[in-house]
């Protein structure tokens, strides 16, 4: 398989990735694994770690099996395939738990209208504190009207 081809594997999966991040957030985590993911939704809940960062784990752990499988006797699709989920997951991790809920302290002077519109609509999902009236289940792909939003207050400034 030519190189344009794994390249082409990788984007589709990172960017489909948004979808099943949506659909797990939305089915899962606020569904039957509701368990894991409560206490990111207590006020206040200010641990080192969260029970709902097993769902890295869940996920974690078919990415690297796919990955291996993906190497033996040669590089195949399978690889490409895990090499979108892992990007995808990076991204994640920058923008959930750095950017948005600041359990890292690196981007703190962060001011850019994307990141702002993603922060808004994150804020607005954590509102809700039990696992129903959710909104924005997604992490890079939200309404339109929190970008909006984030670039009118960025030429109002």
């Amino acid at each position: 398989m030519a190189t344009l081809q794994y390249i082409l594997i990788t984007l589709c999966v990172f960017v489909c990735m948004e979808g099943v991040t949506w659909l797990m957030h939305k089915y899962v985590m606020h569904g039957i694994g509701w368990y894991l993911h409560e206490d990111h939704h207590e006020p206040g809940y200010k641990h080192t770690f969260e029970k709902n960062d097993l769902y890295f784990v869940l996920f974690a752990v078919p990415c690297m099996t796919g990955m291996y499988y993906g190497t033996v006797g040669g590089i195949t699709w399978l690889f490409f395939v895990c090499l979108g989920i892992l990007l995808y997951g990076i991204c994640y991790f920058l923008i959930h738990d750095v950017l948005i809920h600041r359990r890292f302290k690196w981007f703190d002077k962060t001011n850019n209208w994307y990141f702002r519109g993603l922060r808004k609509a994150h804020k607005i999902h954590h509102k809700h504190l039990g696992k129903e009236e959710g909104e924005c289940f997604g992490m890079l792909f939200v309404p339109l009207k929190y970008f909006r939003e984030a670039k009118s207050s960025t030429k109002a400034s």
